[in-house]
């Protein structure tokens, strides 16, 4: 017999998920604000302020509005369902409000291309339809780089911290949320949790607009590269990237942040708290460095003989590109789709790793690659010994069924949303390496890609409709597939 109180109640709680999306909204229109007064500074254009100014208040007044709208909501309690429609719902909503800074400024006009920007920002893809990056004002700029640094961690991670603060609970916020398979906690408490996430994001940030500022970088260059590589999102202030700063120690403060950026966050405190055997026992974070170690090497040897460059030179090129890329940033400081056929198979083939789970990077994720090569393995094992229970050891501790069946359940949806959006690119006449290229960078959430999206180029030539075909995919990357594909469903819609 159904539970007559989910009867009255309804399949979702409509009121509290517009009330919490209205949150989302309220948290976006403010921070809009933070970017007045770059303009004041920079940009000396007193409709720019008016701009900035106008954004924020109608992205204030709508979250305003639907909190209002959805104020008496009887039903604190954020069910499964509910959680997964509000952060794909606002997700949406963060980035149709997020492109009024470049509608109404008419930096970006077409709302097609501004949607696109403001999509591959708040899912810290890093991909652009600008093509003279430089030529924007400086405020626009800093929106551009603060979309990414909201997205990086979560601006529904943020929200969860104040949630009780609401009278509601962000358990499920946090499911539908949080990236990759793993369930490690700092704290008990889910807001503590997010808390704490954030302090560290926070930290790391600041930490490398210091010492960015030290080296050489000016206080704008300096925040806004911080921004977008704690985010592992890669939106720079330069069309030519970090390139652009031809300062070795620019690049090599960034890749230590991009391989910070890329690690469990829960590692890192784990680290701070001197709790280093947390670390040392963990197996994705040994494949992880160990593997950009052995490619770095490999290809910089490589790079060295094929091309004709001292090894110093190599490594300072591959280093980059390849914890770039591996972090799904998306910076760059040289066109590795110059470097011949293997060069460009090769870095395709990172497009789709991703780095730790628990970290702002995309993509598959170490830990989901080190599972299933383990389970791989195991076959063989079976095979021979078919009766025996042969378990997958994953940090010193078995790994059940369950997990197992859902890792590779996303393997196969990945690669089939990887198909599916290539063939439909393919379909509008792009060609076959660009349209593998922008999909995999898209769902990876990396940025540049190979072909015509890559490192030297912008999205800005693929037809208005593969726009929104990649704008969903950023969304579907960043959510994990999962959190997106589940809408889309019949089992969500009906009550089982």
């Amino acid at each position: 017999m159904k539970n007559s109180s989910n009867k009255s109640t309804g399949l979702f709680n409509k009121s509290v998920i517009v009330y919490v999306i209205g949150t989302l909204t309220l948290l976006n229109g403010f921070l809009m604000l933070s970017c007045i007064p770059f303009s004041l500074v920079y940009d000396f254009n007193l409709e720019l302020h008016w701009d900035f100014l106008l954004c924020g208040a109608i992205t204030i007044f709508s979250g305003l509005l639907m909190r209002w709208l959805t104020k008496n909501h009887k039903n604190s309690e954020i069910k499964k369902r509910d959680g997964y429609l509000i952060v794909v719902g606002g997700w949406l909503f963060m980035t149709l409000f997020g492109s009024l800074p470049y509608l109404i400024s008419g930096s970006i006009p077409d709302l097609t291309n501004a949607f696109f920007e403001t999509m591959s920002g708040f899912t810290t893809t890093g991909s652009t339809i600008l093509d003279d990056i430089e030529s924007l004002p400086k405020s626009i700029l800093f929106w551009r780089s603060m979309t990414q640094w909201i997205g990086g961690m979560g601006i529904i991670v943020l929200t969860i911290a104040i949630l009780p603060l609401l009278g509601i609970g962000g358990m499920e916020l946090f499911i539908a949320e949080a990236p990759g398979p793993t369930k490690d906690k700092i704290h008990p408490r889910i807001k503590e949790t997010a808390k704490r996430l954030w302090i560290i994001y926070f930290g790391l940030t600041m930490l490398e607009t210091i010492i960015l500022m030290v080296i050489g970088l000016d206080f704008f260059d300096a925040t806004n590269h911080s921004l977008t590589t704690t985010s592992t999102g890669g939106f720079s202030t330069k069309q030519a990237s970090i390139a652009a700063f031809q300062n070795p120690w620019v690049e090599a403060v960034i890749v230590i942040f991009m391989l910070l950026a890329g690690t469990n966050f829960t590692l890192i405190y784990f680290g701070l708290k001197m709790r280093f055997n947390k670390i040392l026992k963990n197996d994705e974070f040994k494949w992880y460095i160990t593997s950009i170690c052995l490619v770095v090497i490999a290809l910089t040897i490589y790079h060295s003989f094929s091309n004709e460059l001292t090894l110093l030179k190599s490594f300072r090129e591959i280093c980059f590109q390849v914890v770039s890329i591996i972090t799904t940033t998306g910076y760059s400081t040289a066109d590795y789709t110059i470097w011949g056929s293997f060069m460009s198979f090769i870095f395709f083939l990172f497009l789709f790793s991703g780095a730790s789970a628990g970290s702002t990077s995309g993509g598959i994720k170490i830990v989901r690659i080190i599972l299933l090569i383990k389970n791989g393995l195991l076959e063989f094992k079976r095979r021979l010994h078919p009766k025996a229970v042969i378990p997958v050891i994953l940090n010193g501790s078995s790994i059940s069924n369950q997990v197992t069946y859902n890792l590779l359940a996303f393997i196969f949806l990945y690669l089939f949303v990887f198909a599916i959006g290539s063939i439909f690119l393919a379909a509008l006449g792009i060609d076959i390496i660009t349209s593998i290229s922008a999909v995999a960078s898209a769902v990876g959430n990396v940025g540049p890609g190979i072909g015509e999206v890559g490192p030297s180029y912008s999205f800005n030539d693929i037809p208005n409709i593969g726009k929104w075909v990649l704008s969903l995919l950023m969304l579907m990357g960043r959510l994990e597939l999962f959190t997106v594909c589940l809408i889309f469903t019949p089992y969500f819609w009906k009550r089982i």
